[in-house]
């Protein structure tokens, strides 16, 4: 149970990546003297060769919810998927020998998943891919000089399309072959890149591949290329749906506009985790059947869904690598590790090339002399899969990761009085937050690293866009000095628009992180918040019915 909450919530929040907001950008006035090359996520709808969208994650939301749009085939399809695993369902609860169990499990998944899985190379078998319309858009971008009328090059017009499930290190060669497609249709001597979520893996990999002589610069926006922990712990037994930080996350989705949660349901949830109900069915489900199901579990789910996506695997943290491939593939020669030897090669190779020199590529970039510019996003609870979901985030992946090496504290505390004062004694102090959760300084290039507080993974905000532009195409590497929103701002979703950070406007997030209440020291301080709780929700109860009855 506690795996299945994990995938459903993996699948309908981690693809969401793709949704980039414009709103105040003005393509005529953000333009630039040479071409800017923009690569994104997994945002673009892939199709089969007869011109059919394959299954999507935003069809995943409607599966989940049983949306009519699925159609009577689909429904049939489901009915059919729980036919067959209930029988290898009781067996195990019988026999305790799930083996039987693990194989239904993948082959009927993989039904829903099927038009998307790669083969055990981690190639595409059934022709699926970009579009024609997108592979016409890039050829005529390729031979096209897109130079506007008055001598700039507009940011949005060389978007790199590619298919976001495989392997960086082979998109890197088309990549690399684009950038000098379009160095030569505009006879520019450079281009400048914006690399976004999975967008940065295929950078990382083109910089490890091809070095950075034909790039002027390099901006960074909700990397990857350092490790996702919403993409990594799931896979390798890191992971632990919290109950507090469910509630925290459905504030987040609501106040991102999402969807809008009756104070009765809130009320509700609240009274369920503080109580420790809700944790209680979580335990009780995980001492039953965690332990014994979380290997079989874990692989079955992971070849059905999207871990036969070498893009994906790339997110992995570095000191999840390992264990991840034994949670999916098993110990080395078992049967899965021999039948997935291609793809596993591939991610092999990743591994060595990118993900475990990650640092060392960062620097290579700035030796290289391209510009460099790294925005790190935060302010959103981590997806509560995820171990580490107290983590300051920007909902996938944690802040030392997409800001390669900040220090921070969790959504609870902030960085110590002592530290701060350390910081400060060595000249570090205007690196320190004003919210005192992030120090810079630790940062591989601390000078160069911006913070976005209220701004999601799936949110690429105009500020965000602005600076990647400024940074790709300037002259000179620019720092935090040469731009007026400092190193720390605020943005603001509900109007688009962003101020530096002070300690009077800090506190954007949807919800408050109180420990004395999600974690209480002892039986006392437990039996208040639950007193508490209990008292609140029957007030929201009473509030609700007599509503209720007013409307008759």
């Amino acid at each position: 149970m506690k795996k299945l909450i994990s995938v459903i919530l993996a699948i309908t929040m981690v693809l969401g990546c793709a949704s980039v907001a414009f709103a105040g950008v003005d393509a005529n006035e953000s333009h630039s003297q040479i071409p800017v090359i923009r690569i994104s996520g997994d945002g673009e709808a892939l199709y089969d060769p007869e011109g059919n969208k394959i299954f999507h994650y935003k069809d995943v939301a409607k599966l989940v919810k049983g949306d009519s749009e699925v159609g009577e085939e689909n429904s049939e399809m489901y009915k059919e998927m729980a036919e067959n695993l209930l029988p290898t369902i009781v067996k195990g609860a019988v026999t305790d020998d799930w083996d039987d169990m693990y194989v239904a499990l993948e082959e009927e998944i993989s039904k829903i998943f099927a038009n998307s899985l790669l083969d055990e190379n981690g190639n595409v078998t059934n022709g699926s891919g970009l579009s024609e319309k997108r592979k016409a858009e890039m050829a005529n971008k390729r031979a096209n000089d897109q130079k506007g009328p008055k001598g700039f090059y507009a940011w949005e017009d060389y978007w790199f399309h590619y298919d976001w499930r495989l392997d960086p290190m082979e998109t890197a060669d088309e990549f690399n072959s684009f950038v000098k497609d379009i160095k030569a249709s505009t006879g520019c001597e450079k281009v400048g890149i914006m690399a976004t979520c999975l967008g940065t893996n295929v950078v990382m990999a083109y910089v490890a591949k091809y070095g950075v002589d034909d790039i002027q610069g390099i901006g960074f926006d909700g990397s990857v290329v350092g490790g996702a922990e919403i993409l990594s712990e799931v896979i390798c037994a890191k992971f632990d749906v919290a109950p507090v930080a469910v509630a925290r996350l459905l504030r987040d989705v609501e106040g991102l506009g999402m969807f809008s949660m009756d104070a009765f349901i809130t009320e509700t949830i609240d009274m369920l985790v503080q109580t420790g109900a809700l944790e209680g069915i979580i335990s009780t489900t995980e001492d039953l059947l965690y332990d014994k199901l979380v290997a079989g579990v874990t692989s079955a789910l992971a070849l059905s869904t999207f871990y036969t996506w070498p893009n994906y695997w790339a997110c992995v943290c570095p000191e999840d690598y390992e264990s991840a491939k034994f949670y999916v593939f098993g110990e080395e020669g078992s049967e899965k590790r021999e039948k997935y030897a291609g793809l596993i090669a591939k991610l092999d190779a990743y591994d060595a090339a990118v993900r475990q020199r990650v640092p060392e590529l960062l620097r290579e970039i700035k030796d290289g002399g391209a510009n460099l510019g790294i925005i790190s996003k935060y302010g959103f609870q981590m997806i509560p899969i995820c171990a580490t979901s107290d983590a300051i985030s920007d909902q996938f992946a944690s802040v030392p990761r997409t800001s390669f090496g900040a220090t921070t504290s969790t959504v609870y505390d902030t960085l110590s009085d002592e530290y701060i004062a350390q910081r400060v004694a060595e000249g570090k102090g205007k690196y320190i937050s004003p919210d005192k959760q992030i120090d810079a300084s630790t940062c591989i290039f601390p000078d160069y690293t911006w913070f976005v507080k209220g701004s999601s993974h799936s949110d690429w905000t105009s500020y965000e866009l602005k600076i990647m532009l400024e940074v790709a195409t300037a002259d000179r590497q620019l720092t935090i000095e040469d731009f007026p929103y400092t190193q720390f701002f605020v943005y603001y979703d509900n109007i688009n628009e962003a101020e530096p950070m002070t300690e009077e406007n800090c506190h954007t997030e949807f919800w408050t992180a109180d420990e004395s209440i999600d974690k209480p020291a002892n039986i006392f301080d437990q039996m208040k918040v639950s007193f508490d709780a209990i008292v609140r929700w029957l007030k929201a109860l009473f509030e609700f019915l007599s509503a209720k009855i007013a409307e008759g």
